[in-house]
């Protein structure tokens, strides 16, 4: 390796590139799973409104920085388990609530009639142990 390219960072992407060039626009585009952190902060975002509260209040209530939850509600923060209890819990909700509604928000959107065909079932020949 030269030492032109040794000083060059290795970027590695955060979602990865699509398998497969975009339909052409008569063609359907092939559905993909949603993101966790999207649905999750759909879920804060949709909550937060309806209780008519501003991203500070909640921001304050739940001890986060504003643009922090600002970026979680956008989906662009994958946030810690504490940080999601915490927003939930600003909101007069559990964790348990909120994954459940984030839960509610993935079986709409990926229903039966919306899921890709299932990958074909390949046999396994190796060893299973159970307790």
């Amino acid at each position: 390796m030269s030492n032109e390219e040794s000083k060059q960072a290795r970027v590695i992407p955060l979602r990865p590139a699509p398998a497969r060039p975009v339909p052409p626009a008569s063609e359907p585009a092939e559905r993909t799973e949603p993101l966790w952190r999207d649905l999750v902060g759909e879920v804060l975002r949709r909550e937060r409104r309806a209780q008519e509260r501003t991203l500070k209040d909640v921001a304050d209530a739940a001890r986060i920085s504003l643009p922090y939850l600002s970026e979680v509600e956008r989906g662009r923060k994958e946030a810690s388990s504490e940080v999601l209890a915490a927003a939930a819990q600003a909101l007069g909700l559990g964790l348990g609530d909120l994954l459940s509604l984030a839960h509610g928000e993935l079986t709409r959107r990926t229903g039966p009639h919306r899921r890709p065909a299932a990958a074909p079932h390949r046999s396994y020949d190796g060893l299973c142990l159970a307790a």
